[in-house]
């Protein structure tokens, strides 16, 4: 195929996955979608630079008779009616397995933030997923422990593909002499080898996409979805979505995100950690009422987090979609009881409040927390499979999701410090390869390096004071960086430092840290140092 070039290195079984009649679909995605994506990716620039000059936002007035109308979005799949517990992880083969058989309803398998674009990954991702539907993988570890999926008779969870966001591209596969869309070849490899398959088991290809910024991009997934659906000779409305809502600027356009792919559409989710870094990346010209304090300190309970907790599940409830709950990254730490007892205090209170709140399910990153966010929504639900019957009145206040000045916290050394090393140490992790890092007892993604870089960013720019009295200045960032680099050079050792790409990585964080520009994702210049 002239016009399609693989440049990546062999993978194992890739011949199963790029196939010439599958290159070929996503080749025909990439003609067709790519110059709207491309249109739509500058628009994001124009509107960033309009939110820095105004310092607002607010409920578009073009489509206020669509936020009146009375529509739903399609009914559920039968297998995503009931969705109190989602694991999410990447593809990874063992860790594909222990999702499978965590209990949860629903998998996320994740190709984005807990992935990394290394080819490795992207095409391993597609063999382990095809194995995983088909209900034929199995692992034996280096050590001779073997992993395989429990009975047929058990139900597994439905599986939820997330695509790469719409910002990415793939450097290893080129169309007409171009990198392919990433989002278009993660869809479109899945939805290419399983789609059939899938319906032939009764479930569906289902997907969750990440980073969207307005109701164009969900307009632009609708198509693809489409497209990709008549092409196959799939029934039109068989693809599920799940949109998270990720950044500030869908906030203000959740009804109409639902509304283009209302077909297609099946929830939202909260995804909070995504959501902090949009703010912050939106509005970081728009003064210092826009500064957010520790991450620690931010929690769902801040007003500005809660409004936007509240009216996801109002609008979710109003259309007929599934409200999904945020993250639980913590990791138990067998150890230290005292530390997991602590943690798991902290999940069950954060799930409490989601399922108070009207919340149909909510996200766990490890397999022992999936019966804790089960005790805690099974009470609620009782017989019901979900709480679509709860309608929350909510009024869309613009005001209350831009109120980032009420949020409670100081910014500390101690957050200056967890920052720089969760940033730095994630990148480290995602250069060789491994998108899901755990760092101090939490499952730590793309989503949280980010909002690490952009906090110190944004206490740059504004020379925020720190809870001591100090300024955070250059001349800080390097000191403290510095002693870092001392600790992780002793613990390691100068050769396993370089080795293990930390002396990159740091040089990369701190980069993007001090420069006068930002930048709108770290995944893309740190895509240019894989190998």
């Amino acid at each position: 195929m002239a016009d399609t070039q693989v440049l990546g290195r062999s993978v194992e079984r890739s011949e199963e996955i790029l196939t010439p009649q599958a290159l070929a679909f996503v080749a025909d995605l990439n003609r067709r979608f790519r110059p709207i994506r491309d249109r739509l990716l500058a628009q994001r620039a124009q509107r960033r630079a309009e939110i820095g000059r105004t310092g607002s936002l607010d409920f578009p007035s073009e489509t206020a008779s669509l936020r009146s109308a009375a529509w739903k979005v399609a009914p559920a799949p039968a297998d995503l009616v009931d969705r109190r517990v989602e694991i999410t992880g990447p593809t990874e083969r063992k860790m594909t397995i222990n999702a499978l058989n965590s209990g949860a309803r629903v998998w996320l398998a994740d190709l984005e933030d807990a992935n990394t674009p290394h080819w490795e990954n992207v095409i391993s991702g597609q063999v382990n997923l095809a194995d995983a539907v088909r209900r034929k993988i199995s692992y034996k570890a280096p050590g001779g422990k073997e992993y395989r999926l429990r009975g047929d008779r058990v139900p597994l969870p439905a599986i939820v593909v997330r695509p790469r966001g719409w910002h990415l591209d793939e450097p290893n596969l080129l169309v007409d002499g171009h990198p392919a869309v990433g989002a278009l070849v993660d869809f479109g490899l899945y939805f290419f080898h399983n789609a059939h398959e899938l319906l032939r088991r009764d479930s569906g290809p289902y997907f969750y996409l990440p980073k969207m910024e307005n109701h164009y991009e969900a307009r632009l997934w609708n198509q693809v979805f489409a497209h990709a659906q008549e092409s196959l000779g799939v029934a039109h409305g068989t693809i599920r979505a799940t949109v998270l809502i990720e950044t500030i600027t869908a906030a203000f356009e959740m009804e109409e995100i639902l509304y283009e792919l209302r077909e297609h559409a099946s929830g939202l989710n909260a995804g909070r950690w995504d959501y902090l870094f949009s703010v912050i990346k939106n509005f970081r010209d728009a003064g210092e009422k826009f500064v957010l304090p520790d991450r620690a300190s931010v929690g769902m309970t801040a007003p500005f987090m809660s409004a936007y907790a509240e009216l996801l599940v109002a609008t979710c409830h109003r259309r007929g979609a599934h409200a999904i709950g945020g993250m639980a990254a913590f990791i138990p730490n067998r150890r230290d009881s005292e530390v997991t007892s602590q943690a798991l205090a902290k999940v069950h209170e954060d799930k409490q409040r989601e399922a108070a709140l009207g919340y149909d399910g909510s996200w766990v990153a490890h397999p022992d927390l999936v019966q804790v966010c089960r005790a805690v929504f099974d009470p609620v639900l009782g017989d019901e499979p979900n709480q679509l019957a709860k309608r929350p009145r909510l009024r869309a206040d613009a005001a209350r999701l831009l109120d980032v000045a009420s949020t409670p916290g100081r910014v500390t050394e101690a957050g200056v410090r967890t920052n720089l090393s969760v940033g730095v140490r994630y990148v480290a992790s995602w250069l060789r390869g491994t998108g899901a890092a755990a760092i101090d007892n939490l499952m730590e993604d793309a989503a949280t390096a980010e909002i690490s870089r952009s906090q110190l960013w944004q206490w740059l720019r504004y020379s925020v004071r720190l809870s001591d009295g100090r300024r955070v200045t250059p001349e800080l960032i390097h000191s403290l960086l510095s002693e870092q680099r001392a600790a992780m050079r002793a613990e390691l050792g100068d050769k396993a430092y370089v080795s293990e790409r930390f002396a990159e990585a740091e040089e990369l964080f701190a980069r993007l840290v001090l420069d006068s520009e930002f930048a709108d994702f770290l995944t893309v210049p740190a895509q240019a140092l894989i190998r």
